[in-house]
């Protein structure tokens, strides 16, 4: 079993930057691929992020590729996502998975989620 608990959202400026963090229980953290996927308003969840075990892989969605960066702490436990130069667009519930295996695009991939951060860019 493991817990994840998002946190770093919040409201910012379209251009601003934030740092989202998700902490997880257990220790076997070092164990498990980890991703991050949004959910905008009324849309479906969608991959974000993701990295390998290691973390020497990493993978990103086109919208957010060299904005957004993605990192692991096997130590404290902790996968980040760093975003940087944010659009209204990205305005979403920011959701964190831990996957054993099976495509980091896809949510059936994930067996643990967090329960979302909200970060909202204003233009």
């Amino acid at each position: 079993q493991v817990q994840l608990v998002e946190s770093g959202g919040g409201l910012v400026q379209a251009g601003g930057s934030l740092r989202l963090s998700c902490a997880a229980s257990g220790r076997t953290f070092s164990s498990y691929r980890m991703g991050w996927f949004r959910q905008p308003p009324g849309k479906e969840r969608e991959f974000v992020a993701g990295i390998s075990r290691s973390g020497s892989s990493t993978y990103y969605a086109d919208s957010v590729k060299g904005r957004f960066t993605i990192s692991r702490d096997n130590v404290k436990n902790t996968v980040y996502l760093q975003m940087n130069s944010l659009k209204p667009e990205d305005t979403a519930v920011y959701y964190c998975g831990a996957s054993t295996g099976g495509s980091y695009y896809y949510t059936d991939s994930y067996t643990y989620w967090g329960q979302g951060a909200q970060v909202t860019v204003s233009s």
